[in-house]
């Protein structure tokens, strides 16, 4: 293991809608250097909304990344990178689900992929959900449906469901509220 590592020097080489990607050049114990990527993220907010019946709304979209259509829990990206990730967990439920909540509970904080991105997301709970209206972006087709919290550990244990932060979420929640 390497004693010292610093970075030399960071270059920009995409700069995106949603990230920034960086070449870092980095220094390694003193007597090498090697290139790093890295990818730059303003960060997220995601929300498990909780129907009053116990089951959780879930969101079923197209992800381009993947070629296929996922479930997952209702999130999106701050609108920059100080909003406070609260108030964008409210904005994320009532977008997408047409659902508000007055008093989100915050759950964990997650970063999706240490190895090269910065990504944070900070996890929140709806609950006692009022009715709204949804406002998809003009790029968002999203399909609600509501599962019971074992359909969704099902849907988790088979493969169904891949998304890292619907996985850890939704155990997270599963462990600090149905696990007493």
């Amino acid at each position: 293991m390497s004693d010292k590592i610093r970075r030399l020097d960071r270059e920009l080489k995409f700069k995106g809608k949603i990230i920034d990607f960086y070449q870092d050049t980095m220094e390694i114990n003193g007597d090498h250097t090697v290139i790093w990527d890295f990818i730059k993220h303003k960060g997220a907010a995601a929300v498990v909304p909780v129907l009053p019946d116990g089951k959780i709304l879930m969101v079923r979209q197209y992800r381009n990344a993947l070629e296929r259509y996922t479930l997952e829990i209702p999130a999106g990206a701050l609108d920059k990178a100080d909003e406070p990730g609260i108030r964008c967990a409210s904005r994320e439920l009532e977008e997408e689900t047409g659902y508000r909540c007055e008093n989100l509970e915050w759950l964990i904080n997650l970063h999706t992929t240490v190895a090269f991105c910065n990504e944070r997301i900070e996890v929140y709970v709806a609950r006692d959900l009022i009715p709204s209206k949804q406002h998809l972006d003009e790029d968002e087709f999203i399909e609600l449906q509501a599962y019971t919290i074992d359909e969704l550990k099902e849907k988790i244990f088979s493969g169904e469901i891949e998304d890292a932060k619907t996985i850890s979420s939704l155990l997270a929640y599963d462990t600090k509220y149905n696990r007493k």
